[in-house]
C-alpha cells in the first residue's frame, strides 16, 4: 500500500509538470519511481498514463495530416529503434539501466538549460528524422525515456506552437506503444503491469489538471528552468549513487 501511494504521488507531480509545460510526465515519473522500484517495472506503470495523457496532446486530430507525414520516417525509426534495443538490452534492468536513465535526464535537461538554438534543413528532413528516430529508440528501450533526442529535433523543425505540441504527442504516443511492446516481449507487462498503470492514469489526470489551472499562476519558463535543474540534480545522483556502489 505505501509503494502504491508513493507512485501515485509519483504521477501527481508528473502530471503537474505536464500541465505546466506541456511535457515530462514520463520523464519525470521514470526518474522518481526508479528510486522506488526497478526501472522495467517503473517504465510498465507509466505506460497507460503516457500513452492517455499523450493522445490527449495530439489534439484536433483532424489538423493532423500533413504533420504525420512530415513526421513519418521518424516515427518508423522510433519503433526500429526501440524494438532492437528491447532485443538487444532487455528491459530496463539493473545498475546499468539506472546510469544510462542518469545520463539521459541530464542529457536533456542540460541542453534545454543551455536553450541551444538548432535549425534543420527540410532537405536534411529525409535521412535525419529515421536516424533521430532511432536513437530515441535505442535510449527509450535502455532506460524508459523518450525525449532523447527526439524533443530537441523536434525544436529544430521550425514549427508552430501548436505544431510542436502536437508533434511531441505523436512522437511520445509511439514510443509509448513501442516501448509497451519491447517490455511485452520480455516478459515484463503482464495483465498485472497493465492494471497497475491503469491505476495509476487518474493520479495523472489529476495532476495535469492541477498543472493547467497553475500554469496562468506561474511563470512557465521560471518552473520549467526549476524542473530541468532538478533533472540535473537527481540524474548525478543516480549516476553516482550506482558508480560509488560499484566501486567498493
Amino acid at each position: 500500500m505505501a509503494l502504491t501511494l508513493a507512485a501515485a504521488s509519483v504521477f501527481v507531480l508528473a502530471g503537474l509538470v505536464k500541465g505546466v509545460v506541456g511535457l515530462g510526465l514520463p520523464t519525470v515519473s521514470m526518474a522518481l519511481l526508479a528510486l522506488l522500484m526497478p526501472p522495467a517495472q517503473a517504465a510498465a506503470l507509466l505506460i497507460i498514463p503516457s500513452l492517455v495523457t499523450n493522445v490527449w496532446q495530439i489534439r484536433p486530430l483532424g489538423a493532423l495530416g500533413g504533420l504525420l507525414r512530415r513526421l513519418a520516417s521518424m516515427q518508423v525509426g522510433v519503433c526500429a529503434g526501440t524494438l532492437l534495443g528491447a532485443w538487444r538490452f532487455g528491459a530496463p534492468a539493473g545498475s546499468w539501466a539506472m546510469v544510462s536513465l542518469g545520463v539521459a535526464l541530464v542529457a536533456y535537461a542540460a541542453w534545454g538549460l543551455a536553450g541551444a538554438q538548432v535549425a534543420v534543413r527540410p532537405r536534411d528532413e529525409a535521412w535525419l528524422g529515421p536516424l533521430v528516430g532511432a536513437l530515441t529508440g535505442v535510449v527509450t528501450a535502455a532506460t524508459g525515456v523518450f525525449v532523447i533526442p527526439a524533443v530537441p529535433y523536434l525544436q529544430a523543425l521550425g514549427l508552430r506552437r501548436d505544431e510542436l505540441i502536437q508533434a511531441m504527442g505523436i512522437s511520445f504516443t509511439v514510443s509509448t506503444v513501442a516501448l509497451a511492446v519491447g517490455l511485452y516481449a520480455n516478459g515484463r507487462y503482464s495483465g498485472a503491469a497493465a492494471g497497475a498503470s491503469l491505476l495509476m492514469l487518474l493520479p495523472a489526470l489529476l495532476g495535469m489538471q492541477l498543472g493547467q489551472m497553475l500554469r496562468d499562476r506561474l511563470s512557465p519558463a521560471l518552473f520549467r528552468k526549476c524542473f530541468l535543474a532538478s533533472l540535473v540534480l537527481l540524474g548525478l545522483h543516480m549516476i553516482a549513487q550506482e558508480l560509488l556502489a560499484h566501486a567498493w
